[in-house]
């Protein structure tokens, strides 16, 4: 088991400094000057070289790449163009929205994924699993901006239970998770539709097994079998695609994130597009890689833990 979390460590760093490479070679490809677009097409030239030298854009790419690669190493993720603050603070105040909105996003999907997949899988064939099904395909076309704004609609515009928008800080953690609570159910709709049908399918394909029929052959009653032993034999895509999900609620929830008026890091990013500010782009960008990264290492040991033979 050591040898394998080490080889696993190995892959993880040789990736990220890989991942490094790509991001700051294709942000660094996109077209236009930041300095040029933050002073304006009358700037005078000697300006825009001023401001050049000072945000190191006249040095060599290698060697800007080598300055911002230890400085990411250090903790030390520059200083925004346009806001004039340390990027590491800023990101970590945006994690402290979209990590929170995308651990309850998915922590949604799998109390509703769970138990509609196991109920599909144990009526194979039949009415419920039709049912259940249509559903989650249903539930699969839905775009979750279009539910979420279904949601403020009713619970924020009409009941008036949950609010519409914005973020109160956690300094008020009541009001900050009811905040929450709108757009973590619009991106958990469509997770949890994708790993019921996952899960059923795994839940299919290890009941045929031999083993099963022994456990029923020994008296045990279907719901025993489905949950003791078919359940922990299933995990393995379902875990792959809960890795893939919690990457994709982390970095892919801008949309919802614009919808509710958050101040997560998809609608960080968005704007430092918008406004050219490379370095927020870069860190922010990086930071998200590294986070998906470190959950498919942690979905590689989740593999090992449910899998013995996987630690070989």
């Amino acid at each position: 088991m050591l040898r394998y979390v080490i080889r696993r460590l190995i892959s993880l760093g040789l990736s990220l400094l890989v991942a490094s490479a790509l991001i700051f070679s294709v942000v660094e490809l996109v077209p236009g000057d930041p300095a040029s677009f933050m002073l304006g097409t009358g700037a005078q030239p000697e300006t825009v070289a001023a401001l050049r030298q000072q945000m190191g854009l006249d040095l060599p790419l290698p060697l800007r790449y080598l300055h911002w690669l230890g400085g990411v190493l250090t903790g030390d993720l520059g200083h925004s163009f346009t806001y004039k603050t340390p990027v590491a603070g800023m990101i970590l105040d945006r994690m402290q929205v979209s990590l929170p909105l995308a651990l309850m996003a998915l922590a949604l999907a799998v109390l509703i994924a769970l138990p509609i997949g196991m109920f599909a899988a144990a009526r194979r064939g039949r009415t419920g699993d039709t049912a259940v099904m249509g559903a989650t395909q249903i539930g699969i076309a839905l775009p979750n901006f279009w539910f979420a704004m279904l949601l403020v609609l009713l619970f924020a515009v009409n009941l008036r239970w949950l609010p519409a928008g914005g973020f109160p800080g956690w300094s008020h953690p009541g009001a900050a998770l009811k905040s929450l609570l709108l757009p973590a159910v619009a991106l958990a709709l469509p997770q949890a539709a994708i790993l019921a049908r996952v899960l059923r399918s795994a839940l299919v394909e290890t009941l045929g097994q031999d083993y099963i029929r022994t456990a029923r052959a020994k008296g045990l009653t279907a719901g025993q079998v489905l949950s003791r032993h078919a359940l922990r034999n299933a995990l393995i895509p379902v875990l792959t695609i809960l890795g893939m999900q919690f990457s994709f609620l982390l970095a892919g929830a801008i949309i919802i994130e614009n919808v509710f008026y958050l101040p997560g890091l998809g609608r960080l990013i968005f704007q430092a597009i918008t406004q050219r500010d490379l370095i927020v782009v870069q860190s922010a960008v990086l930071v998200l890689v590294a986070a998906v990264i470190l959950v498919t290492f942690l979905v590689d040991l989740s593999y090992a833990l449910v899998d013995p033979r996987l630690r070989k």
